[in-house]
């Protein structure tokens, strides 16, 4: 029998201080714990502690499959490793040859996963089994004021790098999925992605090198979308699975089962919504029917002020139980269950309100999960 696995895509609330968070990882770099500077610093150990914990909290909810704890901007994470760009007024500008900062191949949390594996395996009483998040080369050189098909091929060459840096194995578990993020492709139309245009030539080539690196250490490779529209994605020959938003069309097109099939591709099965925002929309205008866009526009403000004030309950707004399984039932009957390895929300979770809620958006996931598993 095929049963599907849980995973996250990765960012939630921070439940603390998040100053003394970023000032923490900034201590963990290679060089730093060579020369064993700040090692035992506060700071550090607040880091770590936070990683290690956000990990073994989606453990315990059940998620199969967790990603590295996501707390920080992605965006950022990856642009402020590499050299020869600097953020201006309209965003940021290559202003020389790009190439990774020395000792900046290691992503921080990861880093703390791969040395306290161990430790965190005894507690869970298995091995890790950690999805890896990066920010992909076309939603990099998106940020970028003179995008280019050359620019997009650069930042696919730093993320191969960073790929090796930090896809670890062992005993006590590793890396087991690789993402590459992609949410702004199909989006926005582009003509640097016409048919027979070099952008669309070098992207498509980029996400192969990039997807065939992460092959070559035996590990699955996703593609994180928002939007499949612009289907060229389907042609990646290394890709193993695909995931998009809930509404997106990818889990409700005949095209996605004839690609599905014709490609040899897997499907995440996104279950649920992960804007705060829409949940809470959705919500006032079940409760209230009809609701002019005014007066719904006034009911969000009052239920985000309610939420900090601890008046209103945020848990209260999260789909539920039957939702999620409702739509994982039309994905594994359309698609058939062989091809939905994993089911998960739609993407990371850092419009939630509060950790908690967060917390119990993934565990009704996994739950809708393992309850879906139980009637195949």
């Amino acid at each position: 029998m095929t049963i599907i696995k849980t995973c996250d895509v990765g960012s939630m609330p921070f439940p603390g201080n998040f100053k003394k968070f970023i000032k923490g990882a900034q201590h963990i770099d290679p060089l730093m714990e060579l020369l064993r500077v700040n090692k035992d610093s506060k700071e550090r150990k607040y880091f770590e502690d936070k990683v290690v914990q956000n990990y073994i909290d989606k453990i315990k909810v059940g998620i199969d499959v967790p990603s590295y704890p996501q707390f920080r901007d992605m965006n950022e994470m990856f642009l402020n490793t590499i050299k020869g760009i600097k953020k201006s007024k309209r965003g940021y500008e290559v202003i020389d040859r790009l190439t990774l900062k020395k000792g900046y191949a290691s992503i921080p949390e990861v880093r703390v996963l791969k040395q306290k594996k161990r430790e965190i395996s005894q507690k869970i009483g298995k091995t890790l089994k950690v999805r890896l998040c990066i920010t992909g080369p076309y939603t990099l050189a998106s940020t970028c004021v003179n995008k280019n098909a050359d620019l997009v091929k650069k930042f696919g060459e730093a993320i191969e790098q960073i790929i090796d840096e930090n896809c670890f194995r062992g005993k006590y578990g590793g890396i087991s999925i690789v993402s590459i993020d992609e949410p702004v492709f199909g989006m926005v139309d582009d003509p640097q992605l016409d048919v027979g245009s070099r952008g669309r030539e070098t992207l498509m080539k980029t996400w192969e090198n990039i997807c065939h690196r992460i092959k070559l250490k035996s590990i699955q490779s996703c593609l994180h979308l928002h939007s499949t529209k612009n289907e060229d994605f389907w042609g990646i020959k290394s890709l193993d699975i695909v995931e998009s938003h809930v509404n997106d069309t990818l889990y409700t097109s005949n095209e996605t089962k004839k690609f599905l099939e014709k490609e040899d591709k897997y499907l995440k099965a996104s279950i649920s919504i992960t804007v705060f925002d829409e949940l809470i929309r959705k919500k006032i205008e079940r409760d209230i029917r009809p609701i002019n866009e005014s007066t719904l526009n006034q009911k969000m403000a009052d239920v985000w002020t309610g939420i900090k004030n601890s008046k209103i309950t945020a848990i209260d707004y999260i789909e539920t139980l039957e939702i999620m399984k409702k739509r994982l039932l039309q994905i594994i009957n359309r698609y058939d269950i062989e091809r939905v390895p994993y089911a998960g929300p739609e993407c990371g979770l850092k419009s939630f309100p509060t950790y908690n809620s967060s917390i119990e958006c993934l565990k009704r996931v996994v739950v809708a999960t393992q309850e879906t598993n139980n009637m195949q």
